[in-house]
């Protein structure tokens, strides 16, 4: 029988304690998987409690993951895809042969908290999938992928990014590279592709190592400069305008008015619109998409469940204008989706049942937590005295600038000493850096802990005092 002290809950409602102390119990192993568990009025006897708490409690319970029900058998503890160690809520991880450096605190790294990964709702989710014994998991999957994943992603789409498209123009894809690829696949390699300065140099390698031709054109301050594009003779534009990295600069409503009025002026000329972590917009509602404003069809718009879920999840996925549906079918039709079809539709219906809608608020509110303990960490530091910090109202990451005091190259130097790892933002530089990326430093805080946050910014200080140029 469960045994819960209900004198520890504090302010604590019955049904929420109830709920997390029966949770922590599976996650702690004291509830073995495939347990069954009291009945609801057995429970409640048993606790001196009401049979409608006890069942809002297993209602919840049900709704996250961790216990199921059989009908007619009662309640069951649900076999977690996790592991854990002694008592405590952890993870183990048996460490990779290839690892590399471990940095107590890497800021260069687009890792997430595996606490926050819903593994339990997941694992709820996919033990349904594969229960339903349809024949369509062992089939064959379109080059599209799965109707039904892509007909929740058009549904999702519609209802937060305000874009009306279709199924049919959505592909699925092994992460990022995999539609690059496709992209390229479509177009052949006798295109431009045109890349900003600074960006994600990772985008240039993939387009060129599928036999694409790359040039980088650079930034202004409504964007990318669009008569720098006209110069490179490029065709095929590739921007992130609703959060550029590294820079974090938005794209201006004049400036995106002029982007789309540029694709029409030659019949070869597209824009990929890539959205990576537009979901992470900390003020206001989040910037209308490029696509959405697309009467031409010459927008590609691109995004990617990485950020969002973990980066080893890698299912992204790309929405095709209308006027390219002919080319993609008959250069890659024979190709089938590499993305496994028992993952696409669970995420199907992890996005379909409204999880995903959820699960972005909480990452949402966990990393506007995250960032604002870490700059205010910083401002009330010594570092804090001389530096700048810019771009934190949206994306995973923000700009720290040093003043003139300090050596850049030495504060970095100094930070690798103390076990901490940050890229500057002329390491994303093509050509043209300018004097301030020198002394600029990209921090993204995606994969940190707020428990590390105060010896990070410690450490911080000790690499500041040893890179002051004077005293």
């Amino acid at each position: 029988m469960i045994t819960i002290d209900f004198g520890n809950r504090k302010n604590q409602g019955l049904c929420d304690y109830l709920f997390e102390s029966i949770k922590e119990q599976i996650l702690n192993g004291t509830l073995a998987a495939n347990q069954k568990l009291p009945s609801k009025r057995n429970l409640a006897e048993h606790l001196g409690i009401s049979v409608i708490t006890v069942q809002n409690a297993y209602s919840n319970l049900i709704s996250e993951g961790y216990i199921y029900s059989l009908e007619r058998k009662g309640f069951f503890v649900t076999d977690l895809i996790l592991q854990t160690k002694n008592k405590a809520d952890e993870v183990v991880i048996e460490p990779s042969k290839e690892v590399s450096k471990k940095w107590f605190t890497d800021f260069t790294s687009n890792s997430t908290s595996y606490e926050k990964f819903p593994f339990a709702l997941w694992s709820h989710i996919m033990r349904a999938v594969l229960n339903s014994g349809d024949e369509k998991l062992l089939v064959r999957q379109n080059v599209k992928g799965v109707f039904e994943l892509r007909l929740a992603i058009s549904q999702y789409l519609r209802e937060f990014r305000n874009m009306y498209v279709n199924p049919e123009q959505i592909v699925i894809g092994a992460g990022t590279e995999h539609l690059y690829s496709m992209i390229v696949q479509i177009f052949g390699i006798n295109n431009i592709f045109v890349v900003e300065n600074p960006g994600f140099r990772k985008v240039q390698k993939i387009l060129e190592l599928s036999g694409a031709r790359c040039c980088a054109v650079n930034l202004d301050d409504q964007g990318i400069n669009l008569s720098e594009v006209e110069k490179a003779c490029g065709n095929i534009l590739h921007i992130s305008p609703s959060h550029h990295f590294p820079t974090g600069k938005v794209t201006q409503v004049r400036r995106r008015q002029e982007l789309l009025a540029w694709t029409g002026k030659a019949e070869n000329r597209y824009i990929i619109e890539d959205d990576y972590d537009s979901e992470f917009r900390f003020t206001g509602k989040p910037l209308p998409t490029l696509q959405s404003a697309d009467t031409n069809q010459r927008v590609i718009y691109i995004n990617t469940f990485s950020k969002t879920l973990a980066p080893s999840f890698r299912i992204s996925y790309m929405v095709l204008p209308q006027k390219l549906l002919s080319s993609f079918d008959n250069n890659l039709k024979i190709f089938s989706c590499p993305v496994s079809a028992f993952e696409q539709y669970t995420l199907a219906r992890f996005i379909s049942e409204g999880h995903y809608a959820k699960h972005i608020i909480k990452m949402k509110n966990f990393y506007r937590s995250l960032r604002n303990n870490l700059i205010q960490k910083i401002k009330n530091s010594e570092i804090g005295k001389d530096c700048i910090i810019q771009e934190e109202d949206s994306g995973l990451h923000f700009l720290l600038t040093l003043s003139e005091s300090i050596d850049p190259i030495l504060f970095k130097n100094e930070l690798e000493n103390e076990n901490v790892n940050i890229s500057l933002l002329s390491d994303f530089y093509y050509s043209d850096v300018p004097s301030f990326a020198q002394k600029t430093f990209v921090v993204n805080y995606s994969g940190i802990q707020n428990s590390q946050i105060a010896e990070t910014v410690q450490k911080m200080e000790k690499a500041k005092q040893k890179a002051q140029i004077y005293r």
